[in-house]
């Protein structure tokens, strides 16, 4: 025991004497050794030691100017070693075989275009967007396409979006709303609505709705091979059973609202408010045919002219698009004056 405490004290006292023959550069470069390896043990449990890149890239450096790394480097394990010839064999093979020649890598621009239209046509195959990809000049293998298609665990479902403009043209609806006048009467206006380009196919005034009179503007507002297969409207009670009967038989199935909520009949309630906003909340009505003629003149307007949100800022009647070649724009005043239209004129 003596012994081997003598022998201890031998060693630290010949260290301490060959460390003062060191140079300041060689004591800097041994302390930031072993204080690395203090970092190293630190951050690791004893057991598990792991080296990063950058803790090897520093022993590489100390190896290349520092000729006594070798008494400081004491922390890695035979199986450390082979682990790390193999990762290094695996990396080296992977960056030698990027560099081979191959099938050229698809671009991130032709990536996002196949799966957004994967996803924008669920019913589309690989053959089908392979196909389209071929019309717009981009030459690529179908099997490329196969691959980068975003697969779905349900079978396809088209949007709720694409069901509605599916059937939006087998659709209607139809309405009251009352218009009071100069000499406080009431009258009411009845109008049918397609939803296909939002159109209003027929309207008529009256001062005495009956069960029967609107009936007769259902008949005339679809012709026998025109109705509609479904039809919007509300619960008023001037509809009343002959109505059904009557719309049944022409083949249209009535949709009607719940007591009270309007916005289930959305499409003829904008048409109303729109009408009331845009025209009548600015005129005075003397009787049923200064209506009448007010009334033609907005759905004119409506129809020919105004743009619509839900018709991607088109009319009704689709109005074409004027380059300024076609001559300097003028100015159309509409529903006595209250709108204008503008379009170009040769001078």
């Amino acid at each position: 025991m003596v012994a081997t405490t003598m022998s201890s004290v031998f060693v630290a006292l010949f260290a301490l004497v060959a460390s003062s023959f060191q140079t300041r550069a060689a004591l800097q470069t041994e302390i930031l050794a072993l204080r690395h390896q203090l970092t190293v043990f630190q951050k690791n449990s004893p057991r598990h030691l792991r080296l990063h890149h950058g803790d090897r890239l520093l022993w590489v450096v100390l190896y290349r100017f520092w000729s006594g790394w070798r008494r400081c480097l004491q922390m890695v394990q035979p199986d450390t070693v082979l682990r790390w010839q193999r990762r290094a064999f695996v990396w080296y093979w992977a960056r030698k075989s990027r560099r081979a020649p191959g099938r050229p890598e698809v671009s991130r621009e032709i990536r996002d275009l196949i799966r957004n239209m994967s996803q924008a046509n669920p019913l589309w195959g690989a053959p089908r967007i392979h196909g389209e990809l071929l019309k717009l000049g981009i030459e690529v293998a179908q099997s490329t396409v196969a691959k980068y298609l975003l697969r779905s665990r349900r079978p396809p479902s088209q949007t709720w979006r694409t069901f509605l403009r599916n059937h939006v043209g087998q659709m209607a609806s139809i309405d009251f709303f009352t218009v009071p006048t100069a000499t406080f009467r009431v009258l009411f206006v009845f109008v049918v609505l397609s939803h296909e380009r939002r159109r209003v196919v027929h309207f008529q005034v009256t001062e005495h709705p009956t069960q029967e009179w609107t009936m007769q503007q259902m008949r005339e507002a679809f012709p026998w091979d025109q109705v509609p297969r479904y039809l919007g409207r509300d619960r008023d009670a001037i509809y009343g059973q002959d109505f059904s009967v009557m719309t049944k038989g022409m083949g249209t199935e009535e949709v009607r609202s719940a007591p009270r909520v309007p916005w289930q009949n959305p499409y003829v309630e904008r048409l109303i408010g729109s009408i009331r906003r845009e025209c009548l909340d600015h005129v005075i009505v003397w009787n049923r045919r200064s209506l009448r003629r007010i009334l033609q003149s907005y759905f004119a307007y409506y129809h020919r002219s105004r743009t619509h949100l839900a018709l991607a800022k088109d009319a009704p009647e689709s109005r074409i698009v004027e380059k300024p070649e076609q001559g300097r724009v003028v100015v159309i005043p509409q529903v006595g004056g209250l709108h204008h239209r503008y379009q170009r004129h040769v001078a």
